[in-house]
């Protein structure tokens, strides 16, 4: 075999877009890469890793190399290799590529060319609660909420903050809890976990999250996990379920304990219903952590940004009797979760696992 060069070129000018394909994902997958980002601008092609929630530039590929690349990637997912104006949604089996991770693969047209993002689906299975090193106290009042048998659980923070993972290791400690019915609305299941009935939404075949959720209450489900709660409809089949024997949990976008309730009091105009059903609201963020292999100065193992890693900050609220009572008021100001995330965060720092940069990234604002 002829060597090939950093860039993957066979010596005499021919690209092996098989090779570079499946050293792009090998070192997505040494560094802990989530997704690889590939965009045609130009004469070039641009690669980059999303690391820890943050895009990481990596090399740059000669458009006539990253054509070839796009179109071996097009090829293992089954798409259709000469269509560029319209996007496309795929995947590609780890056996074909000889790697540990599965790929899910969507294709988007740009005004600068193609782009191309790879998501590595996780080969590692849904981790255990005590795992997630969540603060000891926001773990003991996860566990006694999973323990109950009615009641809403409410988990916010933004896209990429950590909450589908809190989601699966809950649904792990249920399954090990055992006998009861555990139901699940998803978009998508990103793990099929055994002893969990999961269900993904369609919205081109018109299965949205309430009709999901409509529908699978008939299925007698003891615990309802609703992947994000988007509407009126959604939010209060919650509500009335919470309040007539289920257990619910449930992700919703906010920003802060107290603007989950402004958002489901918007959502759901029987305030005194919603102050009833909630019993516990989790807000998180993900920080990173500083690289160990480098404290923080920037190696091969980081991708060089001084970061490898996450670990949750959280900040939570207890529903008790004086809660319910502001929220039934509309008094939302007086709603104080324990330990606020910029706390959390910046007893963090002083712990040297992140450091002020990070936390003033994620909290400045």
């Amino acid at each position: 075999m002829q060597a090939t060069s950093e860039h993957g070129e066979r010596q005499g000018g021919e690209a092996n877009a098989p090779e570079i394909l499946e050293e792009l994902v090998r070192r997505a997958e040494r560094s802990g890469a989530s997704d690889v980002h590939l965009q045609m601008v130009g004469a070039v092609g641009q690669v980059a890793f999303r690391l820890d929630g943050v895009m990481t530039p990596g090399k740059e590929l000669p458009a006539a190399v990253a054509e070839r690349v796009c179109g071996r990637i097009k090829f293992l997912a089954r798409l259709k290799t000469y269509q560029e104006s319209l996007p496309q949604d795929g995947r590609i089996d780890k056996s074909a590529l000889g790697t540990q991770n599965d790929l899910r693969v969507a294709t988007y047209p740009t005004v600068t060319g193609e782009k191309i993002v790879l998501r590595l689906f996780q080969a590692a299975g849904a981790r255990p609660l005590a795992e997630l090193e969540l603060p000891l106290p926001a773990r003991l009042e996860l566990e006694a909420l999973l323990r109950r048998t009615t009641g809403l659980m409410l988990l916010t923070g933004p896209a990429g903050s950590g909450k589908t993972t809190t989601i699966y290791a809950c649904l792990q400690y249920l399954v090990a809890l055992g006998g009861r019915h555990v139901i699940t609305v998803e978009d998508p299941a990103e793990q099929i976990l055994p002893g969990i009935m999961q269900t993904e939404v369609n919205e081109a075949r018109g299965l949205t999250f309430a009709v999901a959720a409509r529908h699978l209450l008939r299925q007698d489900p003891q615990v309802l996990v609703i992947g994000e709660i988007r509407d009126e409809e959604t939010a209060q089949i919650a509500v009335r379920a919470a309040l007539t024997g289920h257990l619910v949990i449930a992700t919703l976008h906010a920003g802060s304990c107290k603007g989950v309730f402004e958002r489901m009091q918007a959502l759901c105009p029987d305030h005194s219903a919603v102050a009833s059903a909630v019993e516990l609201v989790v807000n998180q963020r993900l920080v990173r952590r500083r690289c160990t292999a480098c404290a923080g100065v920037g190696c091969a193992v980081c991708l060089q940004t001084g970061y490898h890693g996450r670990i949750p900050a959280v900040e939570w609220l207890k529903v008790n009797d004086a809660i319910r009572q502001a929220v039934r008021r509309q008094d939302l100001e007086t709603l104080k979760p324990v330990r606020p995330l910029a706390e959390a965060a910046e007893d963090l720092v002083r712990r040297g696992i992140t450091d002020e940069a990070e936390q003033q990234r994620l909290f400045s604002s």
